[in-house]
């Protein structure tokens, strides 16, 4: 009996959607329930979780899901990785579009390679397309080496495009996983990084820093949120988990417009401002005291809400973003409760970095000056305080943005100059009447200018006193200040969130030109 032939029939329409959801459903699975599992035990969400829990429910539309690599060194051709190891697409934020890509650690540890960063890239020239922010969630093992000079051109590439949408469209990097060797420079790049305790970012890990210096660091010191923030000054938030990374997220995008050529989202308010008879009392009656400069913000700000950046790092100035009647700003202040408020060298950097963010995006940059000066010191001077206090004049300076300036109380030599004076280009600079606008603090202009006098008085310690207080009167009023048109209004301080509602107000739509350049040059 001859044997039967079976021919092979065409699936029908239905049976190819079959297979094409049972496809995605397979690639979705990423690296299979069991490592998906080891990740919830380490305390961390899947790529694809953690996209559902930053998107608005049901907008994330993925790109690429069937994307594969072409390596076939070390037996890659034999190895499947599901959507090349990093989930893509475009989604919502509070209805707003983004651009994003999730690196999945459960498909061969998250590790970059050609199609894998292609996909991440071609994401990134989507954000520049359509002027929408960017999102990198970063859990990835490094390169990956079995593709050799290819993962290194990879990531190259990503670099470049880093480059490109700065200061065109917010870039904001998460951290949830490691972030090792080349793969920190992209977070480097970004605009905003926000790390999660059980993420680790580092260029060279403990193991080669062991074999080079014989120093032993364990990775979650040496990369951890802690010195990450506190010691480097890399990232700006620390979450405790992926679900608060995601809610850090969504907060900072909301106080950010989706490009370089729209304003930041204005929320409903009523225009009402009360006066506020609190503020009267937050500062001191001895200028010597200390006081936490938060509490003024809090107390200008709609709902005493204040999304404090790198809030760990050079704590003697204080950065961030808060609404007033709805408008979005950006607010940069010395801090008194730590050193004074004095200027150093990771406070310039600070600083200058929020100031020139505000400004590439369109947000009013209020700044509240309480500072006695620049730090003083060896180390100082070795470390290039010249070079990194000259970022604050720059950022600044070249800062078209409405710039509103309220001195507090301090406000000495070149420190006060760099804190957004008239003279910096301010478009509204405003005193409190415990104002004191001076060269220096009268303490030491007085043991300089009266010297002779003093050592030749009676009683030095009455003389030294009567002259401080002279000084005082005379220099450090905010009243003299005024006279010279380095003040624009002396103001009650329970006045202050209405004067600088009405200056947002007036300044909304200023405009300054300057001269033609491609860019300045900004001490690095």
């Amino acid at each position: 009996m001859a044997d039967e032939k079976t021919t092979k029939r065409a699936k029908t329409n239905r049976e190819k959607v079959a297979d094409l959801i049972a496809r995605k459903k397979k690639i979705r699975e990423m690296g299979g329930a069991d490592r998906v599992e080891k990740l919830h035990k380490q305390g961390k969400m899947s790529a694809r979780e953690r996209l559902s829990a930053l998107l608005d429910e049901d907008s994330f539309q993925e790109f690429f899901l069937f994307a594969k690599h072409r390596a076939t060194y070390f037996g890659m051709d034999k190895v499947d990785v599901p959507a090349d190891g990093v989930a893509t697409g475009a989604g919502h934020i509070d209805g707003r579009p983004v651009h994003l890509a999730s690196q999945d650690f459960t498909s061969v540890g998250g590790a970059v390679g050609e199609v894998h960063a292609d996909k991440i890239v071609e994401m990134m020239k989507l954000s520049l397309k359509t002027g929408t922010p960017f999102i990198f969630i970063n859990d990835s093992g490094g390169a990956r080496i079995q593709e050799g000079i290819d993962a290194l051109g990879a990531y190259g590439r990503i670099f470049f495009h880093n480059t490109l949408l700065s200061g065109v469209v917010p870039q904001l990097s998460i951290i949830c996983g490691p972030c090792a060797g080349g793969a920190a420079y992209s977070p480097a790049l970004t605009d905003f990084i926000i790390q999660t305790r059980q993420a680790q970012m580092f260029i060279t890990g403990p193991a080669v820093i062991k074999q080079v210096t014989g120093e032993d660091v364990s990775a979650e010191d040496l990369g951890g949120p802690g010195n990450q923030m506190t010691r480097s000054g890399n990232i700006h938030f620390i979450a405790n988990d992926d679900a608060e990374a995601m809610v850090t997220a969504r907060r900072l995008l909301s106080y950010l417009p989706q490009n370089n050529l729209e304003d930041a989202p204005r929320y409903p308010h009523d225009g009402l401002v009360a006066y506020d008879e609190t503020l009267v009392d937050l500062i001191p009656d001895d200028g010597k005291k200390g006081y936490d400069v938060r509490q003024v913000i809090r107390r200008l700000v709609d709902d005493n809400d204040f999304l404090e950046v790198k809030e760990h790092f050079a704590r003697n100035a204080v950065v961030g973003f808060a609404r007033i009647c709805g408008r979005a700003v950006g607010f940069v202040a010395n801090q008194p409760i730590h050193m004074a408020g004095v200027l150093d060298i990771d406070s310039s950097d600070k600083i200058a970095e929020h100031v020139r963010f505000c400004n590439a995006f369109n947000i009013p940059i209020v700044t509240l000056v309480d500072v006695p000066g620049f730090l003083p010191g060896v180390q100082q001077e070795y470390g290039g305080i010249i070079r990194h206090g000259a970022k604050i004049l720059f950022s600044y300076s070249a800062a078209t943005v409405p710039k509103i300036t309220i001195i507090l109380r301090k406000a000495y030599g070149g420190a006060y100059v760099a804190m957004a004076s008239k003279d910096l280009g301010a478009d509204r600079v405003a005193a409190w009447p415990t104002a004191e606008v001076a060269v220096m603090g009268a303490e030491g202009a007085v043991a300089v200018v009266f010297k002779k006098e003093i050592d030749a008085a009676d009683d030095k310690e009455v003389r030294r006193a009567d002259l401080i207080q002279e000084y005082r009167d005379t220099f450090s009023s905010p009243y003299m200040a005024a006279s010279r048109r380095l003040v624009d209004n002396v103001i009650d301080p329970g006045d202050t969130r209405a004067y600088i509602s009405q200056a947002l107000e007036s300044l909304h739509n200023k405009r300054e030109l300057r001269p033609e350049k491609k860019h300045g040059l900004i001490p690095m």
